[in-house]
């Protein structure tokens, strides 16, 4: 699991480099817009990871069974 934690973590540096560098290119409101996808990304990423990991553990209990 330290691999998706590593991840979202590589993720959210990656946001907070972005989201500063965007700011002198972005107008305000597009600014938001741009933050909220951002943000919306990132929670869509971590439920693809947990699914992948729930996968991943009941795959693993169905063959030990």
């Amino acid at each position: 699991m330290s691999t998706c934690s590593s991840s979202v973590s590589d993720r959210v540096s990656q946001a907070a480099w972005a989201s500063k560098l965007n700011k002198s290119y972005y107008q305000d409101d597009q600014q938001v817009k741009f933050m909220h996808l951002q943000a919306e990304i990132d929670s869509l990423l971590m439920q693809l990871q947990n699914l992948k990991q729930q996968r991943l553990s009941s795959n693993s209990q169905e063959q030990e069974v």
